[in-house]
């Protein structure tokens, strides 16, 4: 269907959409008095990391905590002693605590932790307990069907749902993005990203609460590779997009006047994960004779419907340092994260690369100008903070988050369309549009204020 059909068969649910009422924000509410009653389903590593962000705040009252494993419990409670705070209530003993919490706390605001199977029902969950403001770790559900089950989950009950999509928030990403709203980079034409980090030691370990060296996975690991592994042996197809494809659809202007159309995915023989299991434990260690189906380099194509292509790359079985690969490429410049340069014409000299810093201290996005000392010692350089910063500020004003629904099931559904581009032979497949025609009437807003 070409772009003119398909406006004008979808302008009627598009405009029923569009006109969907937001929350609103209620002029009787002072948001630097008011205090937000949060909880936290799942207290593993990532929970804990939301978990002391939380507890750094005046404005926030943790009132529940809810996971299944007792260590992890113990740790996060650790966490919450030494900050002086009340002890919240604990949920646990049982896969559905979570459920128990939310019915007795029924909390302002949720923040979801868990391995990534889970995170369809628990968002889901917590809409029909009534919540209003749901923050989830990507990625947003397994399926495609699962994406979309959020969706109107979130429209049925006029909700709020959050992805915690953190590299949105980087400091170089929000620079980036402040150059593209202002016009340095021309008009967009090509963007690319990925997640390119070498997890072999996510993946696998000892088993042991260090978390080290080892070939473990599954039950008898720690973390991460109790669950995570599993989706390598059994699955193959882009994993885990949203590191790379959060900020380029903000560049891109995606659910917001431009639309993904089109994906197409390849991916690459695997060998990574075996030949580390052979390295570390030997052949003849059980992992070693375990088939996974994750191609070790994942490549995914995207169209745009206003005519940008995105190239994003998932590469984690690997040896490599860690990169996001990011490419922002315009009729007036470029930027690459990896050579560290940006090039604009007409300013740069001697078509050559200028140094990277010198134009993101130029272009320093104001929220990183006002909360780069709040930001310090939160996770992942700081952009942690952030994007708690965004939830909270949120639910105290009782307006939408800055990312919504839309946005985290556009960048998480890349995952299963991916796996089925592979397993149909690198067929070019439909990105289905979850706003249903509303993107051509929404307003970019991400990053366009400094108040949160």
């Amino acid at each position: 269907m070409n772009r003119k059909s398909f406006i004008r068969n979808s302008s009627m649910a598009a405009l029923g959409l569009a006109t969907r009422p937001a929350l609103p924000l209620n002029p009787g509410l002072n948001p630097a008095s008011t205090k937000v009653r949060m909880a936290i389903i799942g207290t593993g590593l990532r929970g804990q990391n939301h978990l002391s962000l939380l507890l750094r705040r005046d404005d926030v009252d943790l009132v529940a905590i809810a996971d299944i494993d007792d260590y992890m419990l113990s740790r996060a409670k650790d966490i919450i002693a030494k900050s002086g705070k009340k002890m919240p209530q604990v949920y646990t003993g049982s896969p559905y605590a979570w459920q128990d919490l939310l019915k007795q706390q029924q909390p302002d605001g949720v923040i979801i932790a868990t391995p990534w199977e889970w995170h369809k029902e628990m968002v889901i969950g917590s809409l029909e307990a009534g919540l209003k403001y749901v923050a989830t770790e990507v990625i947003l559900g397994i399926t495609l069907q699962d994406h979309w089950d959020v969706v109107k989950a979130a429209e049925h009950h006029n909700a709020n749902v959050m992805m915690l999509e953190n590299v949105c928030y980087r400091r170089d990403v929000l620079a980036v993005l402040n150059m593209v709203q202002q016009g340095l980079f021309g008009e967009i034409i090509h963007l690319q990203g990925g997640y390119q980090h070498n997890l072999r030691g996510i993946k696998f370990n000892n088993g042991q609460h260090d978390g080290g060296i080892g070939c473990e996975f599954g039950e008898k690991a720690f973390s991460e590779a109790r669950w995570r592994t599993e989706h390598s042996v059994h699955r193959n197809g882009d994993l885990y997009p949203t590191h790379g494809i959060g900020p380029l659809a903000h560049y891109a202007g995606i659910n917001r006047g431009n639309t993904f159309t089109t994906l197409c995915s390849f991916s690459s023989k695997t060998r990574g994960l075996h030949d580390y299991v052979v390295k570390h434990c030997g052949e003849s260690h059980p992992s070693a004779k375990v088939r996974f189906k994750l191609g070790d380099v994942v490549t995914t194509s995207i169209n745009c419907a206003n005519g940008e292509t995105i190239l994003l790359q998932h590469d984690t079985n690997l040896p490599r340092p860690y990169s996001l690969g990011f490419r922002v490429q315009g009729t007036g410049g470029l930027w690459m994260d990896v050579a560290n340069g940006i090039y604009i014409e007409g300013q740069s000299k001697d078509d050559d690369w200028d140094a990277a810093k010198i134009w993101l201290d130029k272009y320093d996005h104001p929220l990183w100008r006002r909360f780069s000392n709040d930001a310090e010692g939160a996770g992942h350089g700081g952009m942690d903070f952030f994007v708690v910063h965004a939830f909270i500020e949120s639910i105290k004003r009782k307006t939408p988050t800055p990312m919504d629904v839309y946005d985290a099931a556009a960048w998480s559904a890349i995952t299963p369309l991916s796996e089925q581009s592979i397993e149909l032979g690198n067929t070019t497949v439909a990105f289905p549009d979850f706003t249903s025609g509303q993107w051509m009437y929404r307003k970019s807003s991400f990053g366009l204020s400094d108040e949160y």
